[in-house]
């Protein structure tokens, strides 16, 4: 767990100073693009906004400290979301402290024990359609604000839906214009920058809009609803256990623990080894047990530090590699810019609509349905077709534990018949093409 390592070979080759200045852009359009990222992800996950903040800084600087990737950007994920909304929806901050505590120190064991190499089993149906269960969720979440409603819907998929058919009459316009055009914004900067991620400009259009030709309609604010983000911005917040212990709280803290423990490993090894690739990384490769550690520190004092769950991030991490971000040297810059950014900033950061969040939200969870993935597994078999099928399905209905477990038991159950098959077709095929030629 040395901080200290070949992680940063980058730095001395050419110009070291030129090296390290492209690191440190990278962290501030890092910073620029997380800052609204994380005040959405908070609030979706049912948290205050500046829990995403001080998480993701936080997280940002034990990643890139103690993880196992050169360029591995670390930071709040869409994962998470449907999980800690569920916990907040029955439980206090401090029982999320608390399971959080816990899958940290899962997360350091698997990395002692050197079990980094068995998320490499889970196969790629089951991933893409998780990830596509989870745009699902947080699309249908945000739906409620983005029509601007100003109560909030139950927890469940069918609690929301029964909500927004019963407040239909309570629409309001303007709401729906600020998320139409805050996803235009993104769209539109995607396709004409690399260096300015469409969010940033996005946010600052919706701050606008409220302030001027938007201030008499109406718009509910992130002020109007968390009050000032400056007045818990970091707080130590310890774990607590709720007043009643019984068995189903008992089950309850293993099931948030285990699900934070499996969303952190998955995700943030995918994201490594896809890191690598994008990079096209010869050098220091990529250590999955050492990821792993670092994700066990960031896990246990980003909720102690008044944050929530974290893990690494491919698109963040994609974008630190499009802008030259070479090393760890990116993500400690990113952690140290977004707490500038929102001392100066946090009076302006308050008076953002609600629905420009939600238009944000809607647009990362748009971006999470690729359809190069989707083509990928089509064109594999029609097996992990069905695989990615029952999990999209699954991970909205019975949630990520039950959703993705079975999906891995029913892989597990079919993995000998399937990998038979496919042996046999295999030779058969070679025993064709050896007759004809």
């Amino acid at each position: 767990m040395r901080p200290c390592d070949g992680r940063y070979e980058e730095l001395k080759k050419g110009n070291i100073t030129r090296n390290v200045v492209d690191d440190l852009t990278a962290g501030l359009v890092l910073a620029a693009v997380a800052i609204p990222l994380a005040i959405g992800f908070a609030m979706a996950s049912g948290l205050r906004p500046e829990q995403g903040i001080i998480g993701g800084a936080v997280a940002s600087l034990l990643g890139a400290v103690f993880g196992g990737s050169k360029y591995l950007v670390h930071g709040p994920t869409a994962a998470f979301i449907p999980v800690i909304a569920g916990l907040m929806a029955v439980y206090d901050p401090g029982f999320l402290v608390l399971a959080s505590l816990i899958a940290g120190l899962m997360l350091l064991f698997a990395g002692f024990f050197r079990l980094g190499r068995l998320a490499e089993k889970i196969p790629h149906s089951i991933v893409v359609g998780f990830t596509i269960g989870i745009a699902l969720i947080i699309a249908l979440s945000q739906t409620g604000p983005a029509l601007g409603f100003k109560e909030k819907g139950g927890h469940s998929i069918a609690d929301q839906i029964l909500f927004i058919y019963e407040n239909t009459g309570n629409i309001h316009l303007s709401a729906v214009v600020m998320v139409v055009l805050t996803i235009v914004f993104c769209k539109a900067f995607e396709r004409l920058s690399d260096s300015i991620p469409g969010p940033v400009p996005a946010l600052v259009f919706g701050y606008f809009g409220a302030q001027t030709f938007w201030s008499d309609k109406g718009l509910v604010l992130i002020a109007d609803q968390y009050g000032s983000m400056m007045a818990d911005l970091i707080i130590f917040r310890p774990p607590l256990l709720p007043e009643t212990w019984n068995a189903a709280v008992a089950f309850d803290l293993f099931y948030y623990a285990f699900t934070f423990f499996i969303i952190a490993a998955i995700e943030s090894i995918l994201c490594g080894r896809a890191a690598d690739r994008l990079a096209f990384n010869h050098g220091f490769p990529f250590s999955p047990n050492r990821e792993l550690r670092g994700q066990g520190m960031i896990n246990i004092f980003s909720p102690l530090l008044n944050g929530f769950p974290h893990t690494g991030t491919l698109g963040r991490t994609a974008l630190s590699i499009r802008i030259k971000g070479r090393s760890p040297l990116a993500g400690i810059a990113k952690s140290v810019f977004i707490i500038a950014i929102v001392l100066f900033m946090a009076r302006y950061l308050e008076k953002i609509p609600v629905a420009c969040i939600a238009g944000i939200l809607l647009y990362v969870a748009s971006g999470m349905v690729k359809k190069k993935e989707i083509n990928r597994i089509i064109s594999m078999n029609n097996y992990h077709v069905m695989l990615m099928c029952y999990t999209v399905a699954a991970v909205p209905l019975f949630g990520f534990m039950i959703g993705v477990l079975s999906a891995i038991v029913i892989y597990a159950i079919c993995f000998r018949l399937f990998e038979k098959k496919k042996s046999k077709e295999f030779v058969y095929r070679n025993k064709r093409v050896r007759e004809k030629y």
